[in-house]
Parts: C-alpha cells; sequence; structure tokens
C-alpha cells in the first residue's frame, strides 16, 4: 500500500471543505477505493462516551459500541492503535461481520482530543502490519487538521 499516495488524494479530497461527516465519508470512500482485501471501512464517533457509527463503506454495521467493548471500544478507551491479526481470538470481539478475520482500529484526536476510530476490518487473518499501522495512523493525523 503506497501511503504516501494516499495521503496525496487525501488532500485533494478534504483540504477546501470543512465539513466532518464530508471528509470522514470521502477519506472512508478512498480508503474503500484503494485497499485491497478489506470487508469493511469506515468511523466510529465517540458521543457520550460511546462509539457511534459514522460514515462508512461496507455492509451494514453495529450502530453503537461501549468504550472498552471490542476492537473498537479498547482502541477509544485505551486511546492506542489496536491491530488484530485474528479477531476470533480477541477477548469480547463485536462480530457486525462473520467474514471478518482480521482488524486494525486506529482512534482520532482533534486538539489532543479523542473524538472517535478508524475502523478497518478483512476477511485475512493477519491482514494488517506495522505499515499499515504508521500508514493510517498519518493519514488519521491529516485528516483529524480538517475536522
Amino acid at each position: 500500500m503506497n501511503y504516501a499516495l494516499l495521503a496525496e488524494q487525501l488532500q485533494g479530497l478534504i483540504a477546501s471543505e470543512n465539513d466532518r461527516i464530508a471528509n470522514m465519508a470521502n477519506c472512508s470512500a478512498l480508503l474503500w477505493m484503494e485497499m485491497q482485501n478489506i470487508n469493511w471501512v469506515g468511523f466510529y464517533l465517540l458521543k457520550r462516551n460511546r462509539l457511534v457509527l459514522g460514515p462508512f463503506q461496507g455492509k451494514p454495521a453495529c450502530t453503537r459500541i461501549a468504550m472498552g467493548s471490542g476492537v473498537c471500544g479498547t482502541a477509544a478507551s485505551t486511546k492506542k492503535t489496536m491491530v488484530v491479526a485474528d479477531v476470533h481470538q480477541f477477548p469480547g470481539h463485536i462480530a457486525c461481520d462473520a467474514a471478518s478475520n482480521s482488524e486494525i482500529v486506529v482512534p482520532i484526536f482533534v486538539a489532543g482530543k479523542l473524538i472517535g476510530v478508524l475502523d478497518i476490518d478483512s476477511p485475512i487473518t493477519d491482514r494488517f502490519d506495522y505499515r499499515d499501522q504508521q500508514g493510517l495512523e498519518s493519514l488519521m493525523q491529516q485528516l483529524a487538521a480538517r475536522l
């Protein structure tokens, strides 16, 4: 995955837009279009200490996730990226799509405050690695500057 190229593409999509939902929608569409071997990509936004489904690409998803619950809730509560090679081995995994086997969740911060997470699922076990983590964390910093 060429994350430098993705960063250029994302910049072109969000540079002149200030709306949070529009920018997240275009970001999820870009990742859906460019990343291989994924079956869901989208955002959960932090509202009243719960994660609520935001813009995404893929099958219908879980609408609300408690902080500390599943991979998304754990990433949000620890404020750290979670790379899970096999979601079926993750304690408390929330199965929105039974076809998902691995997952990466990246927290998003605006002015130092957690506002949500990027969630990407794959039907392939061990799909995500450290390069994906670094690349996606960088993209989320870039996106956060326009949120």
